[in-house]
């Protein structure tokens, strides 16, 4: 499990990206980048990382399924998630 202030600042990064979305692509289509640059530097979209929605780990995420290759290990094992199963062959 990751630190909660780790998840914690990773939720206010993704809520600072959206609050200034409509902003931020108002400035770039009128290519008026100076004002991008008065913008807070969590704006930017680019300075968000992908973490599991269950125990927030920030390594080895799996993006179709939005959790890390250990959570999904687990899962599938037991049947939960729908479609996926062991290989056996």
């Amino acid at each position: 499990m990751a630190k909660k202030s780790k998840i914690a600042k990773a939720k206010k990064i993704a809520a600072t990206v959206d609050k200034y979305a409509a902003v931020r692509a108002e400035y770039k289509a009128s290519g008026n980048y100076a004002a991008l640059q008065t913008l807070p530097r969590n704006a930017s979209p680019v300075r968000m990382h992908n973490r599991d929605q269950l125990d927030g780990r920030p390594h080895a995420y799996m993006r179709k399924f939005g959790i890390s290759r250990l959570n999904f290990r687990d899962l599938a094992h037991q049947g939960q998630i729908p479609g996926v199963r062991k290989a056996s062959w």
